[in-house]
């Protein structure tokens, strides 16, 4: 992941190869992202918060007006490529209560699929996913890797429901 200081590339540049949990003491602003190999997410606060934004191999010349960002990137996280199954188990309530459902696959409406109306937890055994706030995989998302995630709401995403899930495959490469 090269980050350029300057729409279109231009001005100084950091090269990142792994997560950065802060990169302003690399660059004071980010407007340009390329990268060269793999899929990052990127965030506009440090250590891995605030809105959040996939990025595969490609270039991203002003990639702020593209995502609808005032700010810029503020720090990145690589996202392993996963060979294998991919499962994820949905909870309508915190703390894995209401309705669950399981995941193998991409999911682009939970209310058309299982009648379900809000995702508010939700266990990651296999695969690294994306929800998406708005069915169709649109809207703000969240980068999501193995592990339980008991409530959304204390991870900072108060009030916002996740109405789409999708796994991040090979094809993403």
């Amino acid at each position: 992941l090269t980050m350029g200081i300057i729409r279109n590339f231009q001005g100084r540049s950091y090269e990142c190869m792994t997560d950065c949990s802060d990169m302003s003491s690399y660059l004071s602003k980010c407007h340009s992202c390329r990268v060269e190999s793999g899929c990052f997410m990127v965030y506009d606060r440090t250590n891995y918060m605030g809105n959040q934004y996939f990025m595969r191999r490609g270039e991203y010349s002003d990639y702020m007006s593209m995502m609808g960002w005032r700010d810029c990137i503020r720090s990145c996280r690589m996202i392993p490529m996963h060979r294998g199954s991919y499962r994820m188990k949905i909870y309508e309530r915190e703390n894995f209560g209401g309705q669950m459902y399981e995941l193998m696959d991409d999911c682009d409406n939970i209310m058309d699929r299982y009648r379900m109306n809000d995702c508010m937890s939700c266990n990651v055994m296999d695969g690294h996913w994306l929800m998406y706030e708005q069915p169709q995989f649109r809207g703000r998302m969240m980068y999501l890797r193995p592990g339980e995630y008991r409530s959304f709401r204390d991870m900072g995403w108060s009030g916002m429901k996740f109405m789409s899930m999708k796994r991040i495959t090979d094809s993403c490469y």
